[in-house]
């Protein structure tokens, strides 16, 4: 094999990735913006839809990272990723075309659990074929490049809601089903991971061991856990604690947007718009910049350049000083999050393990993304709406503390690695 092969399989296999986290988190982006409405018909509690909206990170929570762990064991003439793709990307996509069909609450709510349990099944499972193909030090550019994709899927669930939901509320369900079902035949049809260096490790792995291909989710936690080096788990933690700040700082800015800035609902919720665009064009020079200079010193530079966004946009109080504030925070927030699950990827002690990773990064940053909104909330109830930036900031302080230890303990190991 030349030089340039397992880069041009890189590539391939680095947009078939992005392809399918496209599909999946299109239904996922409509699903947040349309579901609520449906359940508005049948509730007028406002906590009770938003408990069931949080049903999805809840069983993301438990679910994909056993997922992770069963994909890692399993071997097939396909490998041990693509058949849970094969069959569950077809099936979510059938449920969610169904759900505004449902004539009665405990339908929606039975339809809505369906989707999200089979559509978390296998987003861990699409996400470990990138380590599973690309080398070490390739991974952030194509972790880049995978959540450039998901990024962009705001934009295709905003259309469809603008041009299509209030004439064909049914069917407008029904296109982002489809982009998943055609996404699943295309790469199902293109791709056979039982090639993948991964794979191939995995299995030479157990030959030269003599195992058998069981690599226990509970296993894998008592050796993150027990191992000396604290490493995995303070970039979980991290993982965890920027989860906090970054899902805090989205998920209340509407209302700070309307208590502090004396915006309207629909000014409010448009602060945001500007910083999705800065991420975009942050991600992929970010990846580059990472795998020359170091992740850990990218993530920890990011968040920091995220802490003074904020800072400064709690002194520049206006409109203006809110969007800019937001667009720097959300150009370094990219630093950190196209090299989380990387750090976690190459901190991995075998092959065999890559999926139940991916599942690990998960608990953290949506443990993060349920706890986060709650805490800053709860500073905010015992000073003001005007320091909700600061205080989510300080959450993202404690990520940085924690990736600068890192960064001491690793400091002449194999830091480059990461």
């Amino acid at each position: 094999m030349t030089a340039v092969e397992p880069r041009v399989r890189g590539r391939r296999i680095t947009f078939y990735v992005a392809l399918a986290a496209f599909a999946q988190e299109s239904t996922w982006n409509f699903y947040d913006a349309q579901v609520p409405p449906l359940l508005r018909e049948y509730l007028g509690s406002a906590a009770l839809i938003g408990l069931l909206m949080g049903m999805d990170n809840i069983l993301g929570i438990v679910i994909q990272p056993w997922m992770g762990n069963r994909s890692d064991n399993t071997r097939t003439r396909w490998g041990r990723r693509i058949p849970y793709l094969a069959v569950g990307m077809p099936v979510a996509a059938l449920l969610f075309a169904t759900i505004p069909l449902a004539s009665a609450l405990p339908t929606l709510i039975a339809l809505m659990f369906a989707y999200t349990l089979v559509a978390n099944s296998f987003k861990p499972v699409n996400e470990s074929l990138l380590p599973d193909y690309i080398r070490p030090e390739r991974r952030s550019r194509a972790n880049a490049v995978v959540k450039i994709a998901i990024a962009l899927t705001v934009i295709v669930s905003a259309l469809i809601s603008t041009f299509l939901v209030d004439d064909y509320p049914v069917a407008s369900f029904w296109i982002p089903s489809t982009l998943m079902i055609v996404c699943a035949a295309v790469l199902v049809a293109r791709v056979r991971d039982n090639t993948s260096p991964g794979y191939q490790a995995a299995v030479a792995e157990e030959e030269e061991a003599d195992a058998a291909p069981t690599a226990r989710m509970r296993d894998v936690l008592l050796d993150i856990v027990r191992d000396a080096d604290r490493t995995r788990l303070l970039v979980i933690l991290a993982i965890f604690l920027f989860g906090c700040a970054w899902f805090a700082s989205r998920s209340l800015i509407t209302t700070y947007g309307m208590e502090s800035l004396g915006l309207s609902r629909g000014d409010a919720g448009g602060l945001t718009l500007l910083s999705g665009v800065a991420y975009l064009l942050a991600a992929f020079p970010l990846a580059l910049l990472s795998e020359r200079v170091g992740r850990l010193r990218v993530m920890a530079a990011g968040m920091t350049l995220f802490v003074v966004a904020m800072v400064a946009g709690t002194l520049a109080q206006s409109q203006t000083g809110t969007v800019v504030a937001l667009c720097a925070g959300a150009a370094g927030a990219a630093g950190f999050m196209i090299n989380g699950a990387v750090i976690l990827w190459n901190l991995a002690p075998s092959s065999r393990v890559v999926g139940t990773y991916t599942g690990l990064y998960t608990v953290g940053w949506y443990s993060g993304g349920f706890i986060g909104p709650a805490v800053v909330g709860g500073m905010v109830d015992l000073t003001s709406w005007d320091l909700m930036l600061v205080e989510a900031a300080l959450l993202a302080v404690l990520a940085v503390l924690v990736v600068l230890r890192i960064q001491v303990m690793r400091r002449g190991a194999e830091g480059a690695a990461l």
